[in-house]
């Protein structure tokens, strides 16, 4: 694999690594083939979602709807291989940035001690005028401070053992990402967890919505940036 017009492969070599992510579906708009190849090279990957999403379907109540759409997030992380998910309880919606937050995700790298975190997209868009989501924004930038309060011994010292082991926090799908990984022999392993957030995707009211078409256009650029068929975009932070 080599370097095309500025998008490199990203590191490879570790072996754990812990995605924060604000709710069900943001690993599977995008970066599920990723992790389906992961697990496959026989590396761990672990799932923490703040919310469970519950304030994501208008037809569905949120009582209703936290515990569907948690159901639907351990079925898609089944079929990438990531077998560890946990659900944190943020409120959906309305995710602050803050220390509180960070003490939260702090905890869970501590406690998980990975190589590589994986996160949101914590830019303002995602390229052009299509704005991001206040709660992406927020997760993303809060991981990104949360990787180096966990190294800290003296900030949060009661939750946890120190962890200075992260080498790098990954932000999926940001317009200022110059990294990539191939996930072309995973693709279709992709598209068949997003399939899984079906209420989800029923919800959204997207008549037209294909999600092999969805994935196809963001992940075919990044392949041809990268000189394979398919990718997932990457923005690398070194703590």
């Amino acid at each position: 694999m080599t370097d095309v017009e500025g998008l490199q492969p990203v590191d490879e070599d570790w072996h754990k690594a812990l995605a924060v992510i604000a709710h069900p579906d943001d690993m599977e708009f995008g970066s599920a083939a990723a992790v389906a190849r992961w697990t496959a090279q026989g590396k761990e990957v672990v799932y923490c979602l703040l919310t469970s999403g519950e304030a994501g379907i208008d037809g569905i109540p949120p009582e209703k709807s936290g515990p569907l759409r948690e159901a639907e997030q351990l079925e898609s992380s089944r079929i990438v291989g990531v077998s560890q998910v946990e659900f944190l309880g943020q409120p959906d919606g309305t995710i602050e940035y803050g220390v509180p937050l960070r003490r939260v995700i702090a905890e869970v790298i501590r406690r998980h001690q990975p190589e590589i975190v994986i996160t949101n997209n914590f830019r303002d868009t995602w390229g052009g005028e299509n704005l991001n989501q206040a709660d992406h924004i927020n997760t993303g930038r809060a991981t990104i401070d949360a990787v180096r309060d966990a190294a800290n011994r003296w900030i949060f010292p009661d939750v946890g053992e120190r962890w200075g082991g992260v080498r790098q926090v990954w932000a999926a799908g940001s317009p200022n990402a110059k990294h990539a990984v191939d996930t072309t022999d995973t693709f279709d392993i992709g598209v068949q967890s997003l399939n899984a957030h079906k209420a989800y995707i029923d919800g959204l009211n997207w008549p037209h919505f294909d999600p092999t078409e969805f994935l196809e256009g963001v992940s075919r650029p990044a392949g041809t940036l990268l000189g394979t068929r398919y990718a997932t975009r990457f923005e690398v932070i070194t703590p």
